[in-house]
């Protein structure tokens, strides 16, 4: 996903034990996404990967703030996300390899990352109530079908 190799991580040439990496996503990084519901955005994220002879662990924890767009009104909304996610290397991998046999081990942090961060966004964003735009908010009520009132003949 990330063509920046500060995100990329080449197992290989780590010794066993445990390391840690700071990193950031950034709008930059929201931005070059295609497809993605996140404008923009900073999140701080530490991974902390616990490297074995035959496998690892890695701990990813994201906090900070991304902007997705109001389903309401359109306006961009700001989501706050906390994470951390604890993730075996056997979850990664698409076949049952070993890690030793891998073609190229490496992680994309970045990747791993914004998966995080996208878990962490409700199917429905909208403002709190009374946040939305405005000038939405009185083009929305006027648009409003009002149900009929079951008290009321309707001859």
């Amino acid at each position: 996903m990330s063509e920046n190799s500060h995100y990329i991580i080449d197992l290989q040439r780590l010794p066993v034990g445990s390391h840690s990496f700071d990193f950031q996503l950034d709008n930059a990084f929201f931005e070059a996404l295609e497809k993605s519901e996140i404008l923009n955005g900073t999140v701080a994220c530490k991974a902390t990967l616990n490297l074995r002879e035959e496998d690892y662990q890695l701990s990813l924890a994201v906090h900070g703030t991304v902007f997705v767009v109001c389903d309401r009104c359109l306006d961009p909304m700001p989501l706050d996300i906390n994470d951390e996610q604890d993730i075996w290397s056997d979850e990664l991998e698409e076949e049952n390899t070993s890690f030793h046999q891998s073609i190229n081990p490496s992680l994309d942090l970045s990747w791993l990352a914004y998966e995080i961060v996208s878990i962490n966004i409700p199917i429905v964003h909208s403002h709190q109530p009374g946040e939305c735009n405005k000038q939405m908010e009185l083009l929305l009520h006027d648009h409003l079908c009002a149900e009929p009132d079951p008290d009321v003949d309707q001859e």
